[in-house]
């Protein structure tokens, strides 16, 4: 991804790649959730769904799981750049 990249392009092969690789996870039941989503979606991804993710991966495992289990929701400082819309699809 590029910073000029616009959020509703399209996402690039090579950038899908490398996502998918930034998205490997230590936590089993992440990877599933993360597994799922890409099986699902990644023909469609976009630009601002893969910023959204690389944010979500930014996050310790625990606190990763626990927005997917719906333990918790995303604090506000986090719940910005698309990050709630891509939560829906992960926990779908």
């Amino acid at each position: 991804m590029q910073a000029t990249d616009t959020p509703d392009e399209p996402l690039g092969v090579r950038a899908l790649s490398k996502l998918k690789w930034r998205c490997r996870r230590g936590l089993l039941e992440n990877d599933l959730f993360i597994a799922r989503f890409f099986e699902r979606h990644e023909s469609r991804l976009t630009v601002g769904q893969a910023r959204a993710m690389e944010t979500l991966m930014d996050l310790s495992d625990p606190d990763l799981l626990d927005l997917l289990l719906r333990r918790k929701e995303p604090e506000p400082a986090l719940a910005g750049a698309g990050v709630v819309d891509l939560l829906r699809l992960l926990r779908v």
